[in-house]
């Protein structure tokens, strides 16, 4: 088979950022989408592949890996420029837009997209901000920077901090809002995904400030856990209330890393145990990762920083735990570097979100090739076609 060309394959940017894909110049929703009354291309018959390909994927049965390969701007949008921005974390907060006015820009921006490979039509709400349940308990969204920060609205000291999920939230009622507008137009030809629900541990730590949590975590364990417990039920108040909106009619299930599962599904994360041991991530964060994998069907561990690895065999023992995502993050050495890290969660059964380059998939798939699925895309749609025949994924 002939090789691809040493191109870099598009790849997406997670955490901390809005999601941003390569000569846009603008931040924006991850919304790729089959309109009923625009010339999307995909048809809606696809969706019994996609759901049988995911799951093929999700039971470590798929002889092939998973790739999403969008084709940027591949179609002319039809219409006018609508009115309201594209949502992204900058512009979450302005409600001065209708959810109507909203989905017509997203439907009008990615009318441009062709979907090869493994991709389909999501809508990404990854734009409300890393950690969003914070802001579901009362805690402020602040996004002045042009990226959301979740602060406390007031000071308190740890004994007096209540963290409760509130469904008549405004953060909630909006998201709400746009599903069902979304809904409404595409009916069940997209897929809608949950906001970045954030990790047990970053819940509290938003409330408590890190370096205060930090001190709890030696001086009142027992306030830290009573917190964490509270931050889980909220977690999954706010997961369940919201699926209730999305479900039956979106067409599956998904979240701001964007895989598809026609079951509920997570990509779970701890930003907060990057500063912690492994006997305190085993006391504070190991025991809810547990529980929320039993309680949704499919899981994926977002795995951020070196630090993080101290954690990695304590994950891997999660017989529940599907796949796990491995962020290197800023000024390490790229995926290709990697190599004993995906053996390792490999040989534990588990798939693998990976994250790079080309070269970096090229070289990290000829090490470990079932199991991965890779969140692409390219403007170059002779590149993405090369790819994809490369890795054996129908067009």
């Amino acid at each position: 088979m002939q090789k691809t060309p040493q191109k870099y394959l598009n790849h997406f940017v997670f955490r901390k950022k809005d999601l941003f894909l390569e000569n846009l110049s603008y931040t924006s929703i991850r919304s790729i989408c089959e309109m009923k009354n625009m010339p999307i291309h995909f048809h809606p018959d696809r969706w019994k592949q996609i759901r049988e390909d995911y799951d093929l994927w999700w039971n470590r049965k798929l002889d092939r890996p998973i790739i999403k390969m969008p084709i940027f701007d591949a179609y002319q949008p039809i219409g006018k420029l609508p009115k309201a921005p594209l949502l992204c974390q900058a512009n979450c907060h302005d409600f001065q837009y209708t959810p109507e006015q909203i989905i017509q820009t997203i439907d009008y921006e990615l009318s441009k997209i062709e979907f090869l490979g493994d991709s389909f039509p999501i809508v990404n709400f990854d734009v409300f901000g890393p950690g969003i349940t914070s802001a579901f308990c009362g805690a402020k969204l602040d996004n002045h920077s042009g990226g959301v920060w979740f602060f406390p609205k007031e000071k308190k000291p740890i004994e007096e901090i209540q963290i409760k999920y509130n469904p008549d939230n405004q953060w909630v009622e909006r998201i709400k809002s746009i599903y069902l507008a979304g809904q409404k137009k595409w009916e069940d030809q997209v897929l809608m995904s949950m906001p970045d629900l954030g990790g047990v541990l970053d819940i509290v730590a938003v409330f408590r400030e890190t370096e205060n949590l930090l001190i709890d975590l030696y001086d009142t364990p027992e306030e830290v856990l009573r917190l964490c417990d509270e931050a889980y039920t909220a977690w999954m108040a706010a997961y369940h209330d919201l699926n209730s909106v999305l479900q039956p009619i979106n067409p599956g299930y998904s979240d701001w890393g964007g895989i598809y599962s026609d079951k509920p599904s997570y990509i779970l994360q701890s930003d907060f145990s990057y500063m912690i041991s492994t006997p305190m991530f085993e006391q504070f964060t190991l025991p809810y990762l547990k529980r929320a994998c039993q309680e949704i069907e499919h899981t994926i561990y977002h795995l951020d920083g070196v630090n993080q690895l101290n954690h990695l065999d304590c994950l891997l023992q999660i017989e529940e735990l599907d796949a796990v995502q491995w962020i290197y993050g800023d000024g390490q050495p790229s995926s290709r570097h990697w190599i004993e890290v995906y053996q390792k969660i490999a040989n534990a059964q588990k798939g693998i979100f990976l994250i790079g380059d080309y070269e970096d998939i090229e070289i990290v798939s000829k090490q470990v090739f079932k199991g991965l699925y890779i969140n692409g895309g390219t403007h170059d749609r002779q590149l993405g076609i090369e790819i994809l025949k490369q890795y054996q994924v129908p067009l």
